[in-house]
C-alpha cells in the first residue's frame, strides 16, 4: 500500500512538473513574441526619427541660426549673435506699432484694420521673409535688413505679394 501511495505521489509530481513546464514554455514564448514586436516597433520608430531629422535638416537650411557663414559675418563685426538675433526680431515686430502705413508692408489694409507682421524667418545675415495680415488680406514679404553699428536695424523691401481674396 505504501508503494502505491508513492507511485501516486510520483505520478502527481510528474504531472505537476509537466504542467509547470508547459505553462512556463507558453509564458516564455509569449514574452519572446512581445519582445520581437517591441524590437520591430523600435526599429520603425528609429527609422521614422531618422527621416524626420533629415527633413528638419533640409527645412532649416535657410536659417540664420544654422548658417555658420552668416553667423561668422556678424561675429567678425563684433556682435554677440545670441543677443543679436532676438534684437533683429524685436525690431521687425516693433514695426507693427508704427502709426499709419506699415513701414515694411507695402499694401494698405482694409478699413478699420492694420497690416501686421505675424511670423518672421531670418534666412541669413541680409534677408528675412515674413508673412503679414490684417485679418482679411494676407501676404508675404522678403526684406533686406542691415544692422548698424549702434545696433539699430534698417529695412529695405525686396519683394512682396498679396494673396488674392476670393
Amino acid at each position: 500500500m505504501k508503494q502505491k501511495i508513492f507511485m501516486y505521489l510520483f505520478v502527481f509530481a510528474l504531472l505537476l512538473v509537466i504542467f509547470q513546464y508547459a505553462n512556463a514554455k507558453r509564458i516564455f514564448e509569449d514574452q519572446n513574441r512581445k519582445l520581437e514586436n517591441y524590437k520591430e516597433k523600435a526599429e520603425r520608430l528609429t527609422d521614422s526619427l531618422n527621416v524626420l531629422q533629415d527633413e528638419i535638416l533640409n527645412l532649416s537650411h535657410f536659417n540664420l541660426e544654422r548658417n555658420e557663414d552668416a553667423l561668422s559675418y556678424f561675429e567678425q563685426d563684433g556682435y554677440d549673435v545670441s543677443s543679436l538675433i532676438p534684437l533683429i526680431k524685436d525690431e521687425i515686430y516693433s514695426t507693427n506699432e508704427v502709426k499709419g502705413q506699415h513701414p515694411i508692408v507695402p499694401y494698405a489694409s482694409t478699413e478699420g484694420r492694420k497690416m501686421l507682421i505675424n511670423t518672421v524667418k531670418l534666412l541669413n545675415h541680409k534677408w528675412f521673409i515674413a508673412d503679414f495680415s490684417d485679418g482679411v488680406y494676407w501676404g508675404e514679404v522678403m526684406v533686406n535688413y542691415y544692422v548698424n553699428e549702434d545696433k539699430t536695424v534698417d529695412f529695405e523691401l525686396a519683394e512682396s505679394f498679396l494673396y488674392p481674396f476670393d
